[in-house]
C-alpha cells in the first residue's frame, strides 16, 4: 500500500518514511520500535549470529524511486543496542520526467552502541534528478560503520551517465561536533567524471566511512595492507576524531565488493569485537 503524495495534474510525488529504534536487553538487541508511512517496509528482525547484533532488511516494494519520490529513514540506536542494515538487492533511480526524487537517511547511535549500514549498490538511470543526504549522529563512543556504492547509467545495457543529475551530502558528528561534511554534484556528461581528480572514466564508486574513538594509525596500516585490489582504484585515509575514510573506483562490481569485505573483516573485529559476516543477502 503507498500512502500520501501530493497530485499536480498527472503528476504524483509519493513519500515514504521508516523509523526503527533498536534498544538493549540484557545480552540482545531487539528491535523496539518501528512505524512506517509508505513503501518502506522491514518484515522482522534476524539474528544470524547470535543476539547480540541484530540484523534488519529494509524493503521498498514499488523496486525504484522515480521523479518526485521522497523517502526518509530513521534508525537510532539505544545505549548499548547493535544494528546491521542492508537491502534484498540493488537500488534504482529511474530517469526523471522533470520532478527531483530524494532520499535522506539519519542515523543516530547512543553511547555503547553501533550500527552498520550496508545496503546494496545503487543504479542511477541515465536522465536521472537525485538528491541523496546521510546524517550521522554519534555519542560518546558510539561506533558507526557504512558503505555507499554507486553505478552510473544501465551498464549492462549499454548505458552511460550523459545526462541528469545527482547530489549527495553526508555528515558525521560525535557529540555535536562534526567529523565528516561533504557536498557533491555529478552532472551527466560533465567532463569531471572522466577526469583524473574526478572518477576517472569509472562507472562504479565506492565511499566507506568508518568512525570510532577506537579508529588509529596501525588499523589504517592493517586496511591499506589488506584492502589491496586488482582492476580497481582505491585509497584511503584518517582524519582526527576517528573517521577513516576509504574510496574505490572500478569498472565492474564485484571487484568493489571484495575490496570492502577485506577492509571489513580487518575493520569488525578491530572496532565491534565480532568477525565479519556478510549479510546473506549479499550472496543472491
Amino acid at each position: 500500500m503507498i500512502t500520501g503524495g501530493d497530485v499536480t495534474g498527472n503528476f504524483t510525488e509519493w513519500r515514504a518514511s521508516l523509523e526503527l529504534r533498536f534498544a538493549r536487553r540484557e545480552n540482545s538487541t531487539v528491535l523496539a520500535g518501528r512505524s512506517h508511512d509508505g513503501p518502506l517496509r522491514v518484515q522482522k528482525a534476524l539474528y544470524p549470529e547470535g543476539p547480540d547484533i541484530c540484523h534488519t532488511v529494509i524493503l521498498h516494494p514499488p523496486g525504484g524511486i522515480a521523479g518526485g519520490d521522497r523517502l526518509e529513514i530513521h534508525l537510532a540506536t539505544e545505549e548499548g543496542a547493535r544494528a546491521l542494515v542492508t537491502t534484498p538487492g540493488a537500488g534504482k533511480w529511474y530517469r526523471s520526467a522533470g520532478h527531483p526524487a530524494g532520499q535522506h537517511v539519519t542515523l543516530q547511535v547512543a553511547s555503547g552502541g553501533a550500527i552498520e549500514w550496508l545496503p546494496q549498490e545503487t543504479i542511477f538511470f541515465d536522465g536521472v534528478d537525485a538528491a541523496l543526504g546521510m546524517n550521522v549522529q554519534l555519542s560518546n563512543d558510539a561506533v558507526f560503520l557504512g558503505i555507499e556504492t554507486f553505478c552510473l547509467g544501465r551498464l549492462a545495457a549499454g548505458e552511460s551517465f550523459s545526462h541528469g543529475r545527482i547530489r549527495f551530502q553526508t555528515t558525521i558528528e560525535r557529540d555535536g561536533r562534526p567529523l565528516w561534511s561533504e557536498r557533491a554534484c555529478l552532472d551527466g556528461g560533465s567532463p569531471w567524471l572522466h577526469a583524473p581528480a574526478g572518477l576517472a572514466g569509472y562507472p562504479y564508486s565506492a565511499t566507506l566511512l568508518a568512525a570510532s574513538p577506537q579508529m588509529d594509525h596501525l588499523l589504517l596500516a592493517n586496511c591499506r595492507r589488506h584492502g589491496v585490489q586488482e582492476g580497481t582504484l582505491n585509497g584511503m585515509t584518517l582524519l582526527p576524531g576517528g573517521l577513516l575514510v576509504a574510496r574505490c573506483l572500478g569498472v565492474q562490481l564485484e571487484p568493489l565488493r571484495e575490496w570492502f569485505v577485506k577492509i571489513w573483516t580487518v575493520l569488525r573485529p578491530a572496532l565491534l569485537g565480532r568477525p565479519a559476516l556478510m549479510p546473506r543477502l549479499w550472496h543472491t
